[in-house]
């Protein structure tokens, strides 16, 4: 029986702005990508993971760190405005050209989630291998609801605003989260089969499953590498 193959993909783009080299800062003496890029190797379903990066220097240490970057990432699949999607088609297609490597499953991991268990990844993974889903996000339920966001709108004189078009809720309006239907955020893990970018051009199709787990760190900003940096000194 052919064995699946099932691939882990780690985008590593160097041109973050929220916070400059995100992807390589240094979290408890290791760059950030490691922790994920550690998760994936403990997989008992993942049996490659390629590192996609436009960076030479980013390379470099990913390769320090035992992990492999088999094709550069073009650059304008690298801007801050570039679809996810065409940095992992162009990979695929390389992986194709090159090896005549084509996956079964593809699984996208992002270096900004330090804290990512390999368990819900691998128990994420077999879901899809049992076929009930042909794509599947792991999610987190959302610690603010989104009908609760605000926006603040007006050109010459500013005001506050429902985020939500037709939202019924006011401003000032104060609801239990009780009172609203759950809401949730993708954790920042999607697996798809192969066919599923074919046909939809996405990491997911038309009704993707979902597996829900407790919150994730996705960093960002400074205070979000702070507070993964508290979580790391007390989880130790």
């Amino acid at each position: 029986m052919k064995k699946t193959k099932i691939l882990a993909v780690i985008g590593l783009r160097s041109g973050s702005k929220g916070l400059k080299d995100k992807n390589i800062k240094k979290l408890n003496g290791k760059p950030l990508f490691f922790y994920i890029l550690k998760a994936a190797k403990k997989s008992k379903y993942i049996n490659r993971i390629a590192i996609s990066t436009d960076s030479k220097k980013y390379k470099k240490i990913v390769k320090k760190f035992g992990g492999d970057c088999p094709y550069d990432r073009p650059n304008n699949y690298s801007l801050d405005n570039s679809a996810e999607i065409l940095f992992i088609k162009d990979l695929l297609k390389k992986m194709k050209k090159n090896e005549n490597y084509i996956p079964d499953i593809v699984v996208r991991l992002l270096a900004t989630c330090p804290f990512q268990r390999t368990k819900d990844i691998d128990k994420a993974i077999s879901l899809v291998l049992k076929n009930k889903y042909d794509s599947l996000a792991v999610i987190s339920k959302a610690k603010q609801h989104p009908e609760k966001a605000l926006k603040i709108i007006g050109k010459k004189k500013k005001y506050l605003a429902t985020y939500v078009k037709n939202n019924p809720l006011k401003v000032g309006s104060s609801l239990n989260r009780q009172q609203f239907k759950e809401a949730y955020f993708r954790s920042n893990v999607l697996i798809c089969k192969k066919k599923v970018i074919d046909d939809y051009d996405s990491l997911t199709s038309k009704k993707p499953g979902f597996m829900i787990v407790p919150y994730q760190i996705d960093i960002d900003t400074l205070e979000d590498f702070k507070f993964a940096e508290f979580k790391m000194l007390n989880k130790r």
